[in-house]
């Protein structure tokens, strides 16, 4: 399969506030919107992302204003070239500060949106400025989310970093091209559980045949959530040993839309 994550999912409370603050902060366009039965869909990145960047989905539910954050999903990352200038930049736009660069040690920083999504800064050179540089998880054994994704989804973990109280690795597909975006595994050692809330929602993974894709998964024992059939052959979704959603996604390249429906 092709492994790649295609897009994080975060729900909103108020969709055109927040599709506003994305474009007018982190300069994101609309690549594409579904309004369903009750609930809106909406694509958004980059303008001039490319093909192996993952996009940002913000789905909003009818009657739903306000989103519970929960502590198992932690932050998504976006790719600056200068870390000062863009969260001095963001400060003097109104955004809501979390910690500064100075906080930090001056390698990152943190912002949130207007329903508390966390929203790291990394400096990079690699990928489209603002692109999604990753999306971090929080996992409570770090041995069985490693062997997860390294077993079902053939990741491999690329990096890692070890502090006192937690560590932090870094998964992707082989060969994964650079701007693409990186799945995050962090585990605290003080043995704490978490909550998912309702306000993120999965990460979704791009395979080469749905089908075929979704019974070599089954084959790998990945625990099931909807398969292909529960979802009209468009789209299944699994799940880690810890409850995080994981949408499996066929893209077509000729598609008038983003969207499957």
């Amino acid at each position: 399969m092709t492994g790649l994550l295609d897009h994080t999912m975060i729900r909103v409370g108020d969709l055109e506030a927040s599709i506003d603050w994305y474009e007018t902060h982190l300069d994101y366009e609309r690549k594409d919107r579904h309004d369903g039965d009750g609930f809106s869909i909406v694509y958004l990145g980059p303008e001039d992302m490319s093909d192996d960047e993952a996009m940002l989905e913000l789905t909003s539910n009818e009657g739903q204003d306000e989103v519970e954050i929960g502590d198992a999903w932690g932050h998504i990352a976006v790719r600056v070239r200068d870390l000062e200038a863009a969260y001095e930049g963001l400060m003097e736009g109104g955004v809501e500060d979390y910690r500064d660069p100075a906080s930090c040690g001056g390698r990152y920083a943190f912002v949130t949106d207007p329903d508390g999504h966390e929203i790291e800064l990394v400096e990079r050179s690699q990928g489209s400025p603002w692109s999604l540089d990753h999306t971090m998880i929080r996992v409570e054994d770090a041995d069985a989310a490693l062997g997860y994704w390294v077993r079902k989804f053939e990741y491999e973990a690329v990096s890692r970093w070890e502090a006192d109280t937690f560590a932090n690795f870094f998964v992707e597909p082989e060969h994964a091209p650079e701007e693409a975006m990186s799945l995050e595994l962090t585990y605290n050692y003080d043995g704490r559980s978490y909550t998912h809330g309702d306000g993120w929602g999965h990460l979704c993974v791009q395979v080469d045949d749905l089908q075929d894709d979704w019974e070599q998964l089954t084959l790998r024992e990945i625990p099931e959530d909807r398969d292909p059939a529960d979802c009209d052959n468009m789209y299944a979704f699994a799940e880690d040993f810890e409850d995080h959603e994981i949408e499996l996604l066929e893209r077509d390249a000729d598609a008038e839309s983003l969207f499957p429906f």
